[in-house]
């Protein structure tokens, strides 16, 4: 799981140092903005299948390029059919990212709550503990 993220990491990295060095024509600004929007659905979901102890990289790797060529042959399409596809695929990975957003929130509320609720049983032991020692040395 930590070396699955570590590659996401350097990938995230990477993209950013690329992103800065190369200068996109306006005629591909739509096909760039859906295959960002494609990768960053598929960034979202490797985190909230890493949250749930369920990350394949191979599922992450195949979604990520399969996703991002898949939406920009819909532009593509939409282009030629004279059709604004594109609007679909951002509002569709929009609210997947939105919705593995909620998942990673909610992984990381229920772990915090399992760990306060540990904290309190084990001082609750504690101090159970202290009130019986006192009992027997009275």
């Amino acid at each position: 799981m930590i070396v699955g993220l570590l590659i996401l990491v350097v990938f995230i990295l990477l993209g950013i140092l690329v992103g800065q060095n190369v200068v996109i024509p306006y005629s591909s600004y739509q096909y760039v903005a859906v295959a960002i929007l494609a990768c960053l659905d598929s960034i979202f979901g490797a985190l909230a299948a890493s949250t749930g102890k369920n990350f394949k990289m191979k599922i992450f790797l195949s979604g990520f390029f399969f996703n991002a060529i898949f939406a920009m042959f819909l532009v593509y399409l939409g282009e030629i059919l004279n059709v604004e596809i594109y609007l679909a695929a951002i509002i569709v990975f929009g609210g997947r990212i939105l919705n593995n957003f909620s998942i990673i929130r909610r992984e990381i509320m229920d772990k915090a709550h399992d760990q306060r609720k540990k904290y309190k049983m084990k001082n609750s032991k504690k101090q159970s503990n202290n009130v019986i020692k006192s009992d027997v040395e009275e």
